[in-house]
């Protein structure tokens, strides 16, 4: 970091420390931690203190249909920074159902007047899968269905993001016989979105992505899904901290046995983490540490980021190996190492010359038994 981002860093904390009653330190600390979920290069954590100190707080109107509010749960428990921080200094949430004084009509006139206001400006969040079946008639809010109020409050919105499977893909509600035609976001708007999935997501997704936005006026780098690859560029299986016994070849074959009790590979148990991208390994949930997950706490993956792999497979199936398989056999944690010194060599070689000269008198022999056998039979017609 050059010294005048140095100096704009310093200057940009000790304005937003007061605004936000955190230490100089700790804001800065936010500001790395951000820019290294994200993947930013060196530097970048001054561009985010200055725009959070300076830019304007992006306007986000929160929507609510097919789920279980788990998504919203989940960002209560945010503490880099805590609810009450994000949503006051860092986004204006604008429009929440769950979070927000106002009820009934006064929040759908504060919606109203937050989309006007914020014409192209504001960034749509979805939560929940939306029904599509009989016209949208299995989900309603303040009277209208769940279809036309994602497709009204899509139309002027700076940017869509689908936090949650449910909202992402389907989730839950699509599962098989999916009565209610519950759809994903992007399936609705008939357009790509950024897609932050998880049952629930990690809340520092979600506000890693909002950063983003905020410090550089655009959404980050997505993969094919519309899944942020900061997040999800790589597979659970590269980063659990059982992979090593994966490598060896150590399962846990049922639920409490002494394999599972030692912290085992949990693949043979139904482990999708083979199969699923996400960063929950190493980013944790409730921040209590890395372990806070769900493979840390001894149950397998679900993949709930994953479309066609949570609520679709059998809990205990076994994952389809995305990048490696593994072998039938292992070999023994620890080998022996054996060495020969030179008389174990030399016997060796000896013993070799023998076998070599046993084999030579063998087919020697072989060829005059054969030769004495064919004098001894009688001439053909006698």
């Amino acid at each position: 970091m050059t010294d005048t981002f140095l100096r704009e860093a310093l200057d940009a904390a000790d304005t937003v420390s007061d605004r936000l009653g955190i230490g100089r330190r700790e804001f800065l600390r936010l500001c790395a931690a951000t820019a290294a979920t994200l993947g930013l290069p060196a530097g970048a954590e001054a561009a985010i203190a200055k725009a959070v100190e300076k830019a304007k707080r992006p306007p986000v109107i929160w929507l609510h249909f097919q789920e279980c509010t788990g998504c919203s749960e989940s960002l209560l428990r945010a503490e880099h920074p805590t609810l009450e921080k994000l949503i006051l200094d860092v986004i204006s949430l604008d429009y929440h159902e769950t979070l927000m004084a106002a009820a009934g009509h006064q929040a759908e006139a504060a919606r109203k007047a937050s989309m006007q206001a914020n014409k192209g400006k504001y960034i749509l969040v979805v939560e929940g899968a939306i029904p599509v079946r009989d016209g949208g008639i299995y989900c309603k809010v303040g009277g209208r269905k769940a279809i036309d109020l994602v497709r009204e409050c899509a139309a002027d919105a700076a940017a869509v993001i689908a936090i949650g499977s449910c909202a992402s893909w389907g989730g839950m509600p699509s599962t098989d016989p999916n009565p209610t035609g519950s759809s994903s976001v992007g399936e609705v708007l008939g357009k790509a979105v950024v897609t932050i999935p998880g049952c629930p997501p990690n809340p520092y997704n979600f506000l890693a992505t909002a950063v983003h936005f905020l410090t550089f006026g655009k959404l980050p780098e997505v993969d094919a899904l519309g899944r942020p690859k900061f997040a999800y560029g790589r597979l659970v299986h590269e980063n659990c901290e059982r992979r090593a016994h994966f490598d060896a070849g150590r399962f846990a074959m049922e639920f409490g046995d002494t394999g599972h009790r030692q912290g085992y590979c949990l693949y043979k148990l139904g482990c999708k983490g083979p199969e699923t991208y996400a960063n929950c390994p190493t980013i944790g949930f409730g921040d209590v540490g890395e372990g806070n997950w769900p493979v840390g706490c001894g149950h397998p993956c679900i993949g709930c980021t994953e479309k066609g792999v949570a609520f679709t497979k059998p809990i205990h199936q076994v994952a389809v190996m995305k990048n490696v398989v593994p072998p039938l056999s292992f070999p023994r944690i620890v080998e022996d190492q054996g060495k020969t010194s030179f008389a174990s060599a030399a016997a060796l070689a000896a013993i070799a010359g023998a076998a070599a000269g046993a084999a030579a008198m063998l087919a020697r022999n072989l060829g005059k038994s054969e030769a004495g056998r064919q004098d001894a039979q009688p001439p053909k017609g006698e």
